[in-house]
């Protein structure tokens, strides 16, 4: 099977994940999707494949005759999608592209001058949505390189390569991919996410990332007698936003620039709640913007009373750099296996974070490799079939060191 058949089977699957759910996996698609990937690495050739009772999926390849006592090597994906776009009864489109701008449909486009990526794959079949849905190369692209690159290694049993462990994971989406993951069981010295963009990309600096849940406390009174009495938690809940700096959003910075994120709001005159995600790749500027949230409550609750606000700011992963380091033959490994397919390297910053970043404060040196995707989290979400090829290209290379 090719790497494209193989993408577009996973994501018939709807996969989102649901950071309101307490279950793991947080949606039952999710295991529905896991057993398909496990049965489908019992056929490649993997051994002591599992779906574990979290919704895990494991495989292996044994190294080969003499490479026993070499540094086992893994390569982690994940299977869930965003919520925060539909991402079921998905309807992919396999464009040949000539050039130019390329109608997806509901009045949808992928212009040139918005995503100056395209231009690099004229001549390429590129997959995009229909227009109303996400695509799900976040990261079912990854998986699909990974187990065609893992078919490839063990249909060529003259190819010389030490122990490889595979891991899916679900609910990375949610912060939660690595929470549980066995990593004594995966036995890896070091390994690679596969869930980045564009092909080419390297990544093993991320932000630190935490998520503020704001709740406002109002008074309610019938707006007939509310006069000097009403405390509107709404209107609180926008004061707040507005006092929030306005440059600092997704939409206003790039490169190692932190923000904040509204992610979600509600509310009415009685509570109303906000959800934030806070990011910084210097751990002392990360420091210092949630040391501001909680000086902007203070200050509140100062003009409006005591726990009218009341912020809960939860750490949910820490940049990698510091642990990826001490081990940059990993990286110039990557860089090597990226030029040998073709492929120019280019070491970036995540403006995210993934799994790997989890898993690299645990013990596991993981930095993150492209898909070759675009526009994640969307409905202009594309990837080239040529950029899956040359990953497969890449990560059969990383097998073999």
């Amino acid at each position: 099977m090719t790497v494209s058949e193989r993408f577009l089977k996973y994501v018939s699957f709807g996969t989102n994940s649901d950071e309101s759910s307490e279950s793991c996996p947080s949606t039952a698609c999710q295991l529905e999707l896991g057993r398909y990937l496990a049965e489908e690495l019992k056929q490649i050739g993997l051994s002591d494949v599992e779906l574990d009772k979290d919704g895990y999926v494991y495989g292996f390849i044994p190294a080969s005759a003499g490479r026993e006592k070499d540094p086992s090597i893994g390569f982690v994906a994940h299977m869930d999608t965003s919520n925060a776009v539909k991402g079921d009864n998905i309807n992919p489109q396999v464009i040949k592209y000539t050039g130019g701008d390329i109608e997806l449909g509901c009045g949808m486009s992928l212009d040139i001058k918005s995503f100056p990526y395209l231009e690099k794959w004229q001549g390429s079949d590129i997959i995009t949505t229909d227009g109303t849905t996400l695509l799900g190369a976040d990261d079912k692209a990854g998986i699909a390189e990974i187990f065609t690159a893992c078919e490839y290694i063990v249909s060529h049993p003259e190819i010389s390569h030490p122990r490889i462990a595979v891991g899916i994971t679900p609910d990375e989406e949610i912060g939660r991919g690595a929470d549980r993951f066995d990593i004594k069981k995966f036995a890896c010295d070091w390994a690679y996410t596969v869930d980045g963009g564009e092909l080419g990309e390297i990544e093993y600096e991320n932000f630190n990332g935490a998520s503020l849940k704001l709740t406002v406390h109002g008074i309610n009174i019938h707006p007939g007698s509310a006069k000097n009495r009403m405390k509107n938690a709404a209107l609180l809940a926008a004061e707040f936003i507005n006092m929030m700096p306005v440059a600092e959003t997704p939409a206003h910075t790039e490169g190692y620039e932190g923000f904040y994120h509204l992610c979600d709001m509600k509310g009415d005159e009685t509570t109303a709640e906000l959800f934030y995600i806070i990011r910084d790749h210097d751990m002392e500027k990360f420091t210092q913007r949630k040391i501001f949230v909680r000086n902007l409550v203070n200050y509140l609750n100062g003009v409006y009373g005591k726990d009218t606000f009341e912020a809960e700011i939860k750490d949910s992963y820490f940049n990698m750099k510091e642990k990826i380091t001490p081990h940059m033959h990993i990286i110039d490994n990557a860089v090597n296996a990226m030029k040998s397919a073709g492929v120019e390297p280019m070491i970036v910053p995540i403006r995210g974070g993934t799994d790997g970043a989890r898993l690299s404060f645990e013990g596991l040196p993981c930095p993150n490799l492209s898909t070759g995707g675009a526009n994640f989290h969307g409905v202009k979400e594309f990837i080239p079939v040529k950029a899956m090829e040359k990953m497969v290209e890449v990560v059969v290379t990383l097998m073999k060191n």
